[in-house]
């Protein structure tokens, strides 16, 4: 219930799930999904159907913490299309390993496809999956801001804590992304790495390895009231382990729920001072 009124959903199969909410957060789920068309799950290989690198449980661990929070998730698993990419292919981190916007390799730099995409396939899938994600999430931020003059777009991602061909050591619980600051007003991006800096038993780092995918960068504006930022959780945070079958931990998550729920209401109640 938002302010004693039902969420509305809406759904177009396969490809996106929408929950509207009266607040002035939006949250995007643009890895949580793991659907994969059957035609194109037979190109993948052993390795690449495990899905290894989806964004476990995060639809979960985000469920209810902000009652009135819109949500736009994805309903398909990034090695169809990644939603957080470049549409003209463009490489997020330049002269750093990454995964592209049809990914050829996982987390681990290990072929993921017996049959890779072509060309056509990858147009084919942006005409089809990564366009209308895209269209949903612009019409909820439309939406939103004419609501309030302003709206907050939280990112929401999560990765292992470990996966040395993309990244050295071990990950921080909480990576906050804002572009070096260029994606939201400074008191968002304050609020957010203050709480996750101050949250007992948990490390956190802004503009760190992930400084915000292109979702975070493409949105935020915040000149024009749209603030955008990313969060990136390690899995260790919330799972019982890191590896199949990826189990949610109802005790790690309680504890790491009421952080984020902090985050979100903070950021709730800060959204009216940023109306210019």
């Amino acid at each position: 219930m938002v302010n004693g009124n039902p969420r509305r959903k809406f759904d177009m199969q396969s490809v996106v799930e929408v929950w509207q909410g009266d607040s002035p957060i939006v949250l995007s789920l643009p890895h949580t999904g793991t659907h994969v068309p059957e035609e194109m799950f037979e190109r993948l290989n052993a390795r690449g159907q495990a899905l290894s690198d989806t964004d476990w449980h995060v639809d979960q661990l985000y469920d209810g913490v902000l009652p009135g929070a819109t949500t736009v998730r994805a309903k398909f698993h990034r090695y169809v299309i990644d939603p957080n990419r470049d549409p003209a292919g463009e490489s997020l981190y330049p002269g750093q390993a990454t995964t592209d916007l049809v990914p050829l390799t996982d987390f681990e730099g290990e072929d993921i496809w017996a049959e890779p995409p072509n060309t056509k396939d990858v147009q084919d899938r942006l005409a089809g999956y990564h366009a209308p994600y895209h269209a949903a999430l612009r019409a909820e931020l439309k939406r939103v801001h004419a609501l309030y003059g302003v709206v907050v777009l939280f990112d929401c991602h999560s990765i292992r804590s470990q996966l040395p061909y993309l990244f050295e050591g071990v990950l921080p619980d909480f990576s906050v992304g804002t572009n070096g600051g260029a994606t939201c007003a400074a008191e968002i991006e304050s609020s957010v790495i203050n709480i996750a800096s101050g949250a007992l038993g948990y490390r956190a780092v802004l503009n760190g390895r992930f400084k915000g995918g292109w979702t975070t960068r493409h949105y935020g504006r915040p000149e024009d009231g749209l603030h955008a930022i990313q969060l990136e959780l390690s899995q260790a945070a919330y799972l019982e382990t890191e590896a199949p079958p990826w189990t949610f931990s109802d005790v790690k998550s309680g504890e790491l729920r009421l952080v984020l729920a902090k985050m979100l209401n903070e950021l709730q109640a800060l959204a009216p001072s940023l109306v210019s």
